[in-house]
This record gives structure tokens, C-alpha cells and sequence, in this order.
């Protein structure tokens, strides 16, 4: 089913809002990179949450949890794909809920927060540690990405249930 017309505000304003969400990561991401690297020593923990989070800056080369190391193009290349993809989903089709294109738009702007990484300094800048459990080093851009792949599929099921409903 195709969106509203070439000049529709709805339009205009759902791009606007997905751009908006998207832009948002990857500020928030960046910024607290940035940070990260400028006060932060690698393989010099600081305590966040005593007990549950230190602050460990290392750098990743693969993916999440460090998976596919030396993928780095690939992963850029999947980020772009994703951002484009959104805003195409953004502007033709009305009928994905906003909620569903914010999650997306959340994801984008994570990859994009990593693919800069990726481009700029060879690997991507990861900082935040678990104590509590033996988990990989993340960053805000992961928070990002895996939060808003598990909200968008939750989303689309109940909108996919919705419409088989009607």
C-alpha cells in the first residue's frame, strides 16, 4: 500500500520524525564515544556500577559481541542499507505504524553511530562492561541497534496480527 502524496505533511513529518530519531542516536553514540575516548585508558576499568558496570574502553573490529571480526566494510555497507531502507519505508508506506519506523529509525541511527567508527578510526569504540556477567563490551550505538531490532520485530508481529485480523 503506497503513502500519501508527494506533498502530504504526514509524509513530510514522518520522515522528519524518523530522521529526527536517527540523528539522535548517532549524536547520543558519538558523543559518548568521544567522551570514552578522551577520559578513558584501555585495560583501565573504572567503576560505573560498583557491582554491575564498569566503564573499559576497548575497540571492536568485529560486531556485536565481537563476531565477524574484519567484516568492517560489510558492516558499513548493512547501515547504510538499513538507514536507506528506512527512509524509503518512511515516505512511501503510511501504513507501517510510527512506533514500527521509530524502532527502525533507533537501529539506523546505531549502525550509522558504528559505521562512523568503523570508517574513522578502523574499529568501533566500545566502553561499557558488564561485572555482574561475563557479557561482550557494548556502546550506545549497540543499545540502539538491539533494542530497536527487539522492539521492531515485537511491533511488526502485532501490526502483521493486526492486518491478517482486518
Amino acid at each position: 500500500m503506497a503513502g500519501p502524496d508527494a506533498t502530504s505533511p504526514a509524509r513530510a513529518r514522518r520522515l522528519a520524525l524518523f530522521a529526527l530519531v536517527a540523528a539522535a542516536a548517532v549524536v547520543l553514540d558519538q558523543l559518548s564515544k568521544l567522551a570514552a575516548r578522551d577520559l578513558l585508558v584501555p585495560g583501565e576499568p573504572v567503576t560505573l556500577i560498583p557491582g554491575v558496570m564498569d566503564l573499559s574502553l576497548v575497540y571492536n573490529t568485529g560486531a556485536a559481541f565481537s563476531l565477524g571480526e574484519g567484516g568492517g566494510p560489510l558492516f558499513v555497507v548493512l547501515a547504510a542499507a538499513i538507514l536507506v531502507a528506512g527512509l524509503v519505508v518512511a515516505w512511501r508506506r503510511a501504513d507501517v505504524p510510527l512506533p514500527l519506523l521509530l524502532a527502525v529509525a533507533a537501529v539506523a541511527g546505531g549502525g550509522v553511530g558504528n559505521a562512523i567508527d568503523r570508517v574513522a578510526l578502523g574499529a568501533v569504540t566500545d566502553f561499557f562492561k558488564t561485572t555482574f556477567v561475563d557479557f561482550a563490551v557494548f556502546n550506545v550505538a549497540d543499545v540502539f541497534v538491539t533494542c530497536g531490532v527487539v522492539l521492531a520485530v515485537v511491533l511488526y508481529w502485532r501490526w502483521d496480527l493486526a492486518r491478517e485480523r482486518a
